[in-house]
C-alpha cells in the first residue's frame, strides 16, 4: 500500500463528507448497452488490464474512510461492470472498512450491477454484510432489451432477471435504476407498474439519457457507443449542443415523471420510494438531497481503477482528472481549488433565465453536464431538461406543498393520499407554492421570507 501522510483536519477547504463511485474494472463490462458513453472511457487507458490492484484498494479504503468526518462512510463501486473483479475483491473491501473504519464509524456497502453475474455466491455474501444493490432494469422485456444488449447484440433482460432472483431469494435490499430514453419514455406507467407490482420495487430511481454530441460525431453515436463490426468506437466527451436518436426529449421526461406521480402520490406514498419525488420533497423543506438539484455540486466524484480521480462520474475526462490517490492523498484532491471550482461553478454559470426562474429553488439548473441550450433570449448555459423541469415542478407544486406542511407537523407525508381517497385531491397548477406560509422561509433557500423572495412567487 502507498503510504501518504496528511493531516485531514488541516486541509482547507475539505468537506466533511463526500462521495466518490469506486470503478474497479474501468470501462469495461460484459454488457454494450447502446447508450453507454461510459464504455468508450477505456480508450483513456490504452494496454491497460483494467483492474484494480490489491495496495491500490487498501490505499483507496484508507484515504476515503479517514477523509470523512460524518459518522456513516459509503463506499460505492460502478462500472463498467464491477462483479468482473470477482467476489474475493469485494470480501477485502469489507475486511479493509473493518480495519480502517473509526469508533463509531458506520460502513454502507453500495454496488451498482447490471445483474448478469448474480447467484447464490454473490447474493449470500450481499446479504450478509448488509449491501444495497443497484440493478439496472429498463422496463418490460421489449423496452429494456431496445438497448441493454450484450457483446453479440442479445438482449439481457433475462439474465438481468434471474439475477433479481437471486437477490429476493437472499433478502438484499435493492434499488431498481431505471434510465429513461426513447424506447420507453412514452410508456410511463406500464414502466412503473411493472417496477412495483411485477418486480415487487420499493426503491426506484429515473435517469434520463441524455447523449450530448457535436456534429462530427453524431452519425456514429447514433449507431451506439458499442464496437461496430470490430470498429474502434469514438471517446465519449462533454462536448456539442445536439443529442442522439435515443436521448429523451426535452419535455418528454417531464410529461413521463407527472404521469408517474400521479399515481404515485394517490396510491403509493410512504410504501414505494421513488428517488425525484423524494429529492424534490426535501427542496420543499429546504433540504435538498441530490447533487442534480442542490446548488452547488463537487463532492461527488469518481475513481478509476489505477488511482486516477476525476470531478464527477459524468466527467471523466482529461480536462477534470482531479490527480491520483497514489501520488496525493484523496482529500487534497477533493478539496483543490480545480475541485471547488468545478463545483462553484454549477452556481456561477446559472443563466440569468435560471436565475429568475420561479422554480429554481427546486432545480438550480439541473446538472452541469446537460447545460448545453440557449435561453429564449440566447444566453447559453440552459439545461436541456430545463422544459422538463418546469413541467415537473410545477405540477406537483400543490402536493408537495401539502406534504411539507405534513413533515413541519412532524405527520408523515403519505396523508396525503387520504385527501384523494375522500376525493379531495389537491390540484396541480402552475407556480403555486400556497402551502408555505408568507411568513415563512422561502423554499427557494435564499433565507428570506416566503413574501418577501427575490422569486416573487
Amino acid at each position: 500500500m502507498t503510504s501518504i501522510k496528511v493531516k485531514i483536519m488541516n486541509v482547507k477547504n475539505a468537506p466533511p463528507a463526500f462521495h466518490v463511485l469506486g470503478k474497479p474494472t474501468g470501462a469495461i463490462c460484459n454488457l454494450d448497452c447502446k447508450y453507454c458513453f461510459f464504455l468508450s472511457k477505456e480508450m483513456l487507458y490504452p494496454g491497460s488490464r483494467f483492474r484494480m490492484a490489491d495496495d491500490l484498494l487498501e490505499t483507496y479504503i484508507k484515504q476515503l474512510i479517514e477523509s470523512q468526518r460524518v459518522p456513516e462512510v459509503n463506499i460505492a463501486w460502478q462500472g463498467g461492470e464491477p462483479t468482473l473483479m470477482g467476489l474475493d475483491f469485494f470480501k477485502r473491501t469489507v475486511e479493509l472498512a473493518e480495519k480502517y473504519k473509526k469508533p463509531g464509524q458506520n460502513i454502507l456497502h453500495t454496488m451498482q450491477t447490471n445483474g448478469t453475474k448474480l447467484d447464490d455466491e454473490w447474493c449470500a455474501f450481499f446479504k450478509e454484510h448488509d449491501f444495497l444493490i443497484g440493478l439496472s432494469v429498463d422496463g418490460t422485456k421489449e423496452m429494456h432489451d431496445t438497448y441493454r444488449v450484450n457483446k453479440g447484440g442479445a438482449g439481457s433482460f433475462d439474465q438481468v432477471m434471474r439475477g433479481l432472483d437471486y437477490l429476493k431469494k437472499h433478502g438484499v435490499e435493492f434499488n431498481i435504476l431505471c434510465t429513461v430514453h426513447a424506447a420507453n419514455a412514452e410508456y410511463p406507467l406500464e414502466v412503473y407498474r411493472f417496477f412495483r407490482d411485477e418486480l415487487g420495487a420499493h426503491y426506484i430511481q429515473f435517469i434520463p439519457i441524455i447523449e450530448r454530441v457535436d456534429e462530427t460525431i453524431l452519425p456514429l453515436a447514433n449507431v451506439g457507443w458499442s464496437d461496430r463490426d470490430g470498429g474502434e468506437r469514438p471517446l465519449y466527451l462533454q462536448t456539442g449542443n445536439l443529442v442522439t436518436k435515443r436521448s429523451v426529449g426535452r419535455e418528454q421526461y417531464g410529461r413521463f415523471l407527472n404521469t408517474i406521480f400521479d399515481e404515485w402520490v394517490q396510491r403509493d406514498v410512504g410504501e414505494i420510494y421513488v428517488q425525484l419525488f423524494d429529492v424534490t420533497l426535501g427542496s420543499w423543506i429546504n433540504q435538498p438531497s441530490l447533487c442534480v438539484f442542490a446548488p452547488t455540486c463537487g463532492n461527488a466524484l469518481a475513481l478509476e481503477h489505477n488511482g486516477d480521480l476525476y470531478a464527477c462520474d459524468h466527467y471523466v475526462e482529461p480536462d477534470y482528472l482531479l490527480g491520483n490517490i497514489q501520488e496525493t492523498h484523496m482529500i487534497e484532491l477533493v478539496a483543490s481549488d480545480q475541485q471547488r471550482k468545478f463545483g462553484r461553478d454549477k452556481l456561477d454559470t446559472l443563466p440569468q433565465y435560471c436565475l429568475d426562474c420561479e422554480v429554481r429553488f427546486a432545480c438550480h439548473g439541473g446538472c452541469p453536464k446537460n447545460r448545453f441550450t440557449n435561453t429564449p433570449d440566447g444566453e447559453p448555459g440552459l439545461n436541456y431538461l430545463c422544459p422538463s423541469y418546469k413541467l415537473f415542478f410545477k405540477h406537483v407544486a400543490k402536493p408537495m406543498g401539502i406534504m411539507a406542511n405534513l413533515l413541519r407537523q412532524q405527520r408523515a407525508p403519505a396523508e396525503i393520499m387520504k385527501l384523494y381517497a375522500r376525493g379531495e385531491a389537491p390540484q396541480a397548477v402552475t407556480a403555486d407554492y400556497s402551502q408555505t406560509g408568507r411568513n415563512e422561509p422561502c423554499p427557494c433557500g435564499s433565507g428570506k421570507k416566503f413574501k418577501n423572495c427575490h422569486g416573487r412567487h
